[in-house]
């Protein structure tokens, strides 16, 4: 889904991803969401808190986001963005050492 959202695969694969956040002490389970609809997820999943990063709040989706697990008691927690973690010079610099391979 990552892919289809951003139109790029993701720099660290999914199953890696996932074991990351499986290993932090706090999370009792992490799932892979298959269905964009993040409420239909915790019909699924049955969740008490969700963290999205913090571009998401104060926006339409986020706002949607926020009333809508209000009603089934889940907490909406952002993350910062991380200015010092990106995605793209990741990409960039895994790009220039496999031109120079």
């Amino acid at each position: 889904m990552a892919a289809q959202a951003k139109g790029k695969a993701p720099v660290i694969p999914l199953t890696e991803r996932l074991e990351i956040v499986r290993s932090v002490r706090f999370v009792d389970a992490a799932f892979v969401e298959t269905v964009p609809d993040k409420l239909e997820t915790w019909q699924q999943v049955r969740f008490d808190v969700i963290f999205k990063g913090d571009d998401w709040r104060g926006t339409a989706k986020g706002d949607k986001l926020e009333r809508d697990f209000a009603t089934v008691g889940v907490d909406v927690i952002y993350f910062p963005y991380t200015v010092h973690t990106s995605s793209s010079l990741l990409r960039k610099v895994l790009d220039g050492l496999a031109d120079s391979a």
